[in-house]
């Protein structure tokens, strides 16, 4: 498995999205720890969660870091170098609902929450999952920034950011924004802006939903059929060639493709051992 790098971290250049495993039509607990071990034993050293990857309703916050937690304790070799990346701020207090809450206080409290179930000292990367209309952007940064301080979290990012958010967050940070997770498929491009800014300043891009999400990305190659193409040529699936795509923007992009069963992690997994000519590259990139 190549490797990229997260702040001072080592990871490997593809991730596991760890949500499939616990929201709505997830697997049996066999079968998602299965996944997550099949993904450690390719090599993946990176695994994104949130503490909103539950179904919906509230008596379930935690249950994929949970899951995860377990799935480490039982797994066969060693895991000291996984990085977990887990989420605050996006909440799924009921069906077909999510909700914001960036308080600083509340922000804090949930990594709290989020490092004991997960059972470590300090979470390795926490990220403010969603800005919060409510709260001012600066004063829910600040409650990373005194996390950082409090050894409560070793790493600070930001998802679903702009611009403008990217680079008021780093300062607030005083330069320790270390990853910014944005959607970003062959569908879903807006992010391009973004993830230029994060080339420039050295920040890890991590696209979330890069083979277009749960529901869509098994349509991949009937929807876009220049990677559909490209893919069958080089006798790959057009999934891996997405994947392959996002690593060629830039050395900071690390995707993390979800999976529910063992095969679909491993098959993206390959990923990085795929180099893209400039011709191939310029094609998939054309709108």
């Amino acid at each position: 498995m190549r490797t990229r790098t997260i702040g001072d971290v080592t990871v490997s250049a593809v991730g596991l999205g760890a949500m499939p495993l616990s929201i709505e039509g997830r697997p049996d607990e066999r079968q998602a720890v299965a996944t997550i071990h099949a993904a450690l034993e390719q090599g993946i050293t990176l695994i994104d969660t949130a503490d909103a990857y539950h179904q919906a309703g509230a008596h379930e916050v935690g249950h994929n870091e949970e899951l995860i937690a377990r799935a480490l304790a039982g797994f066969h070799g060693d895991t000291s170098d996984v990085l977990v990346a887990t989420k605050g701020g996006h909440l799924r207090p009921t069906e077909g609902a999510w909700a914001q809450n960036g308080d600083p206080a509340y922000l804090k409290e949930a990594a709290k929450a989020s490092a004991k179930r997960l059972g470590v000292d300090a979470i390795g990367l926490y990220q403010f999952h969603r800005p919060d209309p409510a709260v001012p952007y600066a004063d829910s940064i600040g409650a990373l920034a005194e996390l950082l301080d409090e050894g409560v979290i070793r790493m600070a990012g930001i998802s679903n950011a702009t611009v403008e958010q990217i680079r008021e967050a780093n300062t607030v940070l005083d330069n320790r924004l270390v990853s910014v997770q944005n959607q970003y498929s062959p569908a879903f491009r807006s992010s391009e802006v973004e993830l230029a800014l994060c080339d420039e300043l050295g920040i890890a891009f991590l696209p979330w939903s890069p083979l277009g999400g749960i529901t869509d990305a098994a349509e991949l190659g009937a929807k876009h059929s220049v990677f559909a193409e490209i893919a069958n040529a080089r006798r790959v699936t057009p999934q891996v060639l997405t994947l392959a795509w996002e690593l060629a923007k830039s050395e900071l992009v690390i995707p993390i493709p979800g999976a529910r069963r063992p095969q679909t992690i491993m098959n993206s997994a390959t990923a990085p051992t795929i180099k893209l000519s400039a011709d191939e590259i310029q094609r998939l990139d054309a709108p």
